[in-house]
């Protein structure tokens, strides 16, 4: 069983193109959320590569009281709303609680449920009821297999356009490691399978009062994941991560991916047989 997702005009899922979802982990302001959609699109226009651009309006998840946390649900929306009419890309970005939901679902091509929530049973179903695609983050404590059940939550809506997003596991304190096994256990599901390479390199809390990260090994895993059978990557890009207000440690540099992404559509291409 394969059940393949649309996304406005992209199609995710077996016998489709390896799809991209990137841009800044937070809108950090208009003009910079804009100038990285702008010039990712540019990118995978060149490689003929599927594109939904990722920004968050809000980081409800910080690790101090006094990390940025992005513009809000109104000012945010608004910023995404101005960057997918003008450059006509689908826009993806997660929700935190349940009154923003219909707000988000007005403007979002996908509906995000961030990993910390994927338990949250009252946030999944109001999010399954919008009836956009779902993209669910696999916890940092869950088994592979558990993720059956969150899946269950959300075609128990009558939603089955579902995209599960693997984001590395829990490995002692501050510590993230990825099992590719997991790739073939979650397919089990029927859904497509999204890679989270910058999140899977984060060291959650590890610089104290904020997450660091070890972005150096973010293509290394984003390629074994490719091999492994994802049907898209997921990474956080800015023009200059160490300056990023939020996930700059584990974020890419955005004048390095595209060797990197024609690197990844190729191996994508070899792991289906094409």
């Amino acid at each position: 069983m394969s059940n393949n997702i649309k996304a406005g005009e992209i199609v995710i899922g077996r016998g489709s193109p390896l799809v991209l979802i990137s841009g800044p982990c937070v809108i950090e302001n208009y003009e910079t959320t804009r100038e990285i959609a702008v010039i990712l699109k540019e990118i995978t226009s060149k490689l003929q590569m599927p594109f939904i651009f990722k920004a968050s309006y809000d980081k409800a998840n910080r690790t101090s009281v006094t990390a940025f946390r992005g513009p809000g649900l109104n000012d945010g929306l608004r910023v995404l709303k101005e960057i997918k009419e003008e450059l006509d890309i689908p826009i993806l970005s997660d929700v935190h609680r349940i009154s923003e939901i219909p707000a988000a679902a007005r403007i979002l091509d996908i509906v995000q449920i961030p990993a910390f929530l994927c338990r949250q049973t009252d946030v999944i179903i109001e999010v399954a009821k919008t009836g956009k695609p779902v993209n669910i983050k696999k916890g940092q404590f869950l088994a592979p297999w558990d993720i059956a059940n969150v899946v269950e939550k959300i075609t128990s809506a009558g939603n089955c356009r579902i995209l599960i997003t693997e984001r590395g596991t829990m490995f002692g304190y501050n510590n993230l490691v990825v099992d590719f096994r997991g790739f073939m256990i979650m397919r089990k599901t029927g859904y497509p399978i999204i890679f989270d390479a910058t999140h899977s390199v984060q060291l959650p809390g590890g610089a104290g009062a904020s997450s660091g990260g070890q972005r150096e090994y973010a293509p290394v895993l984003a390629k074994a994941a490719a091999a492994a059978g994802a049907d898209g990557i997921f990474m956080e890009v800015h023009c200059n991560p160490d300056e990023a207000l939020c996930d700059g440690p584990n974020s890419l540099k955005l004048d390095t991916i595209y060797e990197l992404l024609s690197q990844l559509k190729s191996i994508h291409k070899i792991a289906n047989g094409r």
